[in-house]
């Protein structure tokens, strides 16, 4: 039986697949952090928000870690090596 991720390990894979693509459309980022659209949605919304991930300028499909978001990444990887 396979567990369910918690909210915080959403937020890594999600920040881990924009790290790993430098510049990456919403599709790519929600199928390789297998998660469903809407909840998705709701996730790039509040790493919007808080400034962990930023729009491509000039393309804006397109989305980028920032360093922020890179900062969170890290912690988050340090955490779950504890909590292991």
């Amino acid at each position: 039986m396979k567990k369910e991720r918690s909210r915080w390990e959403i937020i890594s894979d999600i920040l881990k697949v924009t790290r790993e693509e430098k510049k990456v459309k919403k599709t790519r980022i929600m199928r390789r952090a297998n998660i469903d659209w809407i909840n998705f949605q709701r996730y790039l919304d509040f790493l919007l928000e808080k400034g962990f991930i930023a729009k491509c300028n000039p393309d804006p499909e397109y989305y980028e870690i920032t360093e922020n978001g890179r900062n969170l990444s890290e912690r988050l990887k340090e955490a779950n090596a504890i909590l292991d």
